[in-house]
């Protein structure tokens, strides 16, 4: 399931040496998630996930909003990856647990309803039709996600690509395991609470793409 590339520019000397010291005591080993509870340094108060973050900013705001929540961050692109171990350290942020790989093996190596939320904030849209199959929220990684949620979590996603955004959308309303709970169009429109806007959303939005803010409910 990963496409592309897994680096771009090389790691600087100093991302460089901090993923060698920091990154073993973050990254998850899939063997062990029997209990993801037990990856954290205190008793939670709840676990969630993001898949593909990015430079980790939205993952990194949660954490220190949501101190006594674990979260666990899930992304191939090692310079993603980097950005974030670097904001970890900066911030001493100890809720935070790493899978720099293939979203779908964390989600089959998780415990089935151990998940109180999940987001997808500007996956790869794969624009071409033939490149539509690598899309992260088709059936299959919707069933993924379904397993892991509890009942009545939120799936959380964001796009700035209208195609995208209907192409999910027409999978959640077939699914049998996710509700679309919107009941006009701000809300959809409105970024979710603590929001921390990126530069690439900013470039979105000057570009005349205008972000969409969804919500679905695991049933």
């Amino acid at each position: 399931m990963l496409h592309g590339r897994r680096a771009g520019r090389p790691l600087r000397k100093d991302q460089r040496a901090r993923m060698a010291r920091d990154l073993p005591s973050l990254e998850i080993p899939l063997a062990a998630l029997s209990d993801p509870a037990a990856l954290f340094p205190a008793p939670l108060a709840g676990l969630r996930l993001e898949v593909g973050f990015g430079g980790g900013e939205h993952l990194a705001t949660e954490a220190g909003r949501f101190p006594d929540v674990g979260f666990i961050g899930c992304e191939p692109f090692l310079n993603g990856v980097a950005k974030l171990v670097e904001r970890i350290d900066a911030l001493d942020l100890a809720n935070i647990r790493l899978h720099p790989g293939d979203a779908g093996e964390l989600l089959d190596a998780l415990p089935p309803a151990c998940l109180d939320g999940a987001d997808v904030f500007y996956p790869d849209p794969w624009p071409k039709r033939r490149q539509r199959k690598r899309r992260f929220l088709s059936e299959g990684n919707l069933d993924r996600l379904a397993r892991a949620l509890k009942p009545g979590a939120p799936l959380r996603f964001a796009t700035d690509i209208d195609d995208y955004a209907g192409w999910v959308l027409a999978r959640i309303l077939r699914s049998t395991d996710f509700t679309w709970e919107a009941g006009e169009a701000d809300d959809w429109r409105r970024p979710f609470p603590g929001w921390p806007s990126t530069r690439y959303e900013q470039k979105a939005i000057r570009e005349g793409r205008p972000p969409a803010y969804f919500t679905f409910r695991r049933g």
